[in-house]
């Protein structure tokens, strides 16, 4: 995508979070440098300044959550609001990213657990809920509590520095993927671009479990001995839509269930320089379901570094009612939005733009999603799945599970083909001494209680 002078622009930002331990590790296999310092970032409201975060990886480690409490600097939230937090940690202790604990939590909301657990209104408009919409792109009302206690447990409470986040000095494609698709190359991977999947062509054998022998992309066809298919939601809705023998199967029926949240990204050149406090920024309560970032390019982008004047990207999550505005508009809610956090940026002129409309463009984990979400394994012998919308046991999210699936589903192919050396998968670092005690402590009560009370409430 390029702007009005031709500029190359990446459809929103990406951070890598400190425990993306398998990308940092293939980039480093890969002998890249892609990414910036650690960074501090800032939280803004319409009021202005909320909170600032620290490196927390340059501070004494704290045992979980006290880092995370305490470090932060809180411009207006009560240490009494603060407080009503602690006992969400009984949930956090009940959820380990079992399949019966997501089944336990899918089926309410965010809102709910939140409320259930006794977090005040304040912390949860300050604090909860503007972190689920920059982080599970919707509102607490439509999240899963599951997908909740697995994100806010995997990037901000499970270990201190969990929340520090570098970013690529550049486009991921070109900083990224690029030279890692050019190794690829070398290696003998053929890698072919608009090559749209219509179809699979799946064995007719009732004696045994389906294979797919052929993949349909439009009038061509490619031989298969395996397949993964690494797309998001809406991805794999279009290819189920338009494929007689994926239809087939109720297991990808059930996938149109699933959701997907629309997305706007936009960049403005401005024609001075705007001092901005921190290179990465969040914000919440300019709408009431639509939670935005926005980044100093200058600060995070090599390109942008010796620019006259100010680069700066915001994307929207949840923005569906913004999708609508032109591009104009678009521009000028942005520009305001800005100066209403960072004031410099209201004498600032906007000489050059880019809006991106990405409708359904990220994975929606709404209350119930869980019981349609595939493993990596499909019904189909040697096809294969990966996402961050994918069900593991890992306990990552976002860009990190995608990868890790990736190679899940890479060393499920080995396995089948008796070919090959399995990718390692570096795991989660281990949960707290004292976390593990917890864990295993409320594993024991429950199994106690499912063994001798009666089993007639709902789950």
């Amino acid at each position: 995508m390029a702007n009005g002078r031709g500029r190359p622009v990446e459809a929103g930002i990406h951070g890598f979070w400190y425990p993306y331990r398998n990308i940092f590790s293939l980039v480093q296999r890969l002998g890249l440098n892609p990414f910036t310092p650690w960074t501090r970032s800032a939280q803004y409201s319409p009021a202005g300044l909320e909170v600032e975060s620290p490196i927390f990886q340059d501070l004494p480690r704290l045992p979980m959550p006290l880092g995370t409490f305490l470090y932060p600097e809180f411009k207006r939230l009560p240490l009494g609001d603060r407080l009503s937090a602690l006992p969400l940690l009984a949930a956090l202790l009940d959820f380990d990213n079992s399949d019966p604990a997501w089944r336990r939590y899918d089926s309410i909301t965010a809102r709910e657990l939140f409320k259930d657990f006794g977090v005040s209104a304040r912390l949860y408009k300050d604090s909860f809920e503007p972190m689920l919409l920059v982080g599970l792109f919707a509102p607490g009302e439509q999240c899963s509590a599951a997908a909740a206690l697995g994100m806010l447990y995997y990037f901000i409470l499970a270990h201190q520095p969990d929340f520090d986040v570098v970013w690529c000095r550049g486009t991921v494609g070109e900083m990224i993927f690029r030279p890692w698709c050019d190794r690829l190359t070398k290696l003998g991977v053929q890698v072919l671009t608009q090559q749209r999947v219509s179809d699979l062509v799946v064995s007719a054998d009732h004696n045994a479990k389906p294979n797919v022998t052929g993949v349909v992309c439009g009038d061509r066809q490619f031989e298969a001995d395996a397949v993964i298919f690494a797309v998001g939601v809406s991805g794999i809705q279009k290819i189920v839509m338009g494929s007689p023998s994926l239809s087939a199967y109720p297991e990808f029926r059930n996938l149109m269930n699933l959701g997907a949240v629309d997305v706007l990204a936009t960049r403005l050149w401005c024609d001075r320089k705007v001092a901005i406090p921190r290179p990465s920024n969040a914000c919440f309560g300019f709408d009431a379901t639509t939670g935005w970032t926005f980044f100093d390019l200058n600060a995070l982008h090599d390109e942008h570094q010796a620019a006259p004047g100010t680069v700066v990207e915001a994307d929207f999550y949840h923005a569906n009612q913004l999708l609508p505005l032109s591009d104009q508009q678009t521009v000028a809610m942005v520009k305001d939005h800005l100066s209403t956090c960072v004031p410099g940026f209201r004498q600032a002129e906007v000489i050059d733009s880019s809006v991106i409309r990405l409708p359904r463009a990220v994975t929606h984990f709404a209350p119930g999603s869980y019981q349609y979400l595939l493993p990596a394994q499909t019904p189909l012998a040697n096809l294969f799945m990966s996402g961050d919308w994918i069900v593991n046991r890992h306990g990552s999210w976002s860009q990190e599970k995608a990868y890790v699936t990736g190679l899940e589903a890479a060393n499920l192919v080995i396995q089948r083909c008796g070919q090959g050396t399995p990718a390692p998968i570096i795991p989660v670092e281990a949960d707290e001494p004292h976390i593990q005690l917890g864990r295993s402590l409320n594993r024991l009560v429950r199994s106690w209680g499912e063994a001798f009370l009666p089993q007639f409430w709902l789950p």
